[in-house]
């Protein structure tokens, strides 16, 4: 039975889900993927296509931008698709001065500055995790790649709820304590997946950094990039 937000018939959506956050991306994923793509959602624009990538059934679908979107297309596909793996893939800006424009980021967890996880546990900070599993596996498949250990990072992130207006004494503090990039999305993603009892996994591209006057890359080179974090992310799927 459809959702509100996804048309998709169950069994029509895979098992593991990759979710980068532009719909447009993902349909560009699924193109480069799969043989023979099958849309399975269009509502509000938020595309989803299943397909079989080395003979493994899998769906690639948007999740829109923050923690609210991806909170409710991660809870309906946990719940009402038996999905049991969503990976993100997506970019991020750099904090920490290790990292640099161009670079892989695997998430292991993230921090937040929202309500989302707020009162999931009363009396506790709740501590958003990504999977094992899928970390172990995706930072396996980046030595296999030879992804040079000075371009792959593998840490803790933090999502944010607001792209603009954040105070740069708060970035500082965030790169003083390790922090490596910050997106707007994980904490959510995490934190329900351990809610369903299931797995997820961020593996990002840094797409500019706060702190070190890099230039933000160009479009072309946010997709020749990205393949990096794609290739990391469709080896956790894989695992």
């Amino acid at each position: 039975m459809p959702t509100p937000h996804i048309s998709a018939q169950v069994g029509q959506i895979a098992p593991t889900v990759l979710m980068p956050g532009d719909p447009k991306r993902a349909e560009r994923m699924a193109k480069q993927l799969f043989d023979q793509p099958q849309l399975v959602n269009a509502v509000r624009g938020m595309l989803a296509y299943t397909g079989v990538y080395q003979g493994k059934p899998l769906t690639v679908m948007g999740s829109g931008m923050g923690q609210p979107s991806i909170g409710i297309y991660s809870t309906e596909l946990f719940k009402f698709y038996g999905v049991e793996q969503i990976i993100r893939v997506g970019t991020c800006g750099g904090i920490s001065p290790k990292v640099k424009v161009g670079d892989t980021v695997i998430a292991t967890s993230a921090h937040t500055d929202s309500n989302f996880n707020q009162n999931r546990i009363p009396g506790i900070v709740f501590s958003a995790a990504s999977s094992f599993r899928l970390t172990q596996a995706a930072f396996l498949a980046a030595e296999e790649a030879k992804i040079p250990q000075e371009k792959l990072h593998v840490g803790t992130i933090v999502s944010r709820d607001h792209f603009y207006g954040t105070s740069k004494e708060q970035n500082e503090g965030l790169a003083s304590y390790g922090v490596l990039g910050v997106e707007m999305e994980s904490a959510a993603l995490f934190a329900i997946a351990a809610e369903y009892g299931k797995e997820a996994l961020t593996v990002l591209t840094v797409s500019d950094h706060l702190f070190n006057g890099e230039a933000d890359m160009s479009a072309q080179e946010r997709e020749e990039l990205f393949q990096n974090s794609l290739k990391l992310a469709l080896a956790a799927a894989l695992a």
